[in-house]
């Protein structure tokens, strides 16, 4: 295994995390739970510094005032993969 292999893994293990923060993040929106349990605030720090400015970039668009449904998980999924498949070929590339 080289190290190009080693860094695409640790990139896939934290883009899954991230993905999967996400996807729990919307299942907790839609439940009545206690946002002061510890798992919650996890899960939120781990996503609100991507869900947050994907949340005030959709604001400022001219569909996003008045939106009902929050669709800043699916963009942030959409963001991560492109984000996700230019890292792993710029580090295939290099190594």
């Amino acid at each position: 295994m080289n190290i190009a292999d080693i860094l695409v893994s640790a990139l896939s293990i934290f883009y899954q995390l991230l993905t999967f923060a996400i996807l729990i993040r919307c299942i907790i929106s839609w439940l009545p739970l206690d946002r002061n349990n510890f798992i919650i605030r996890v899960v939120y720090a781990l996503t609100e510094p991507i869900l947050g400015p994907v949340r005030r970039l959709i604001e400022k668009s001219p569909l996003g005032g008045g939106m009902i449904i929050d669709f800043s998980p699916v963009i942030a999924y959409f963001i991560l993969y492109f984000i996700y498949t230019i890292l792993i070929k710029i580090i295939y590339s290099i190594f």
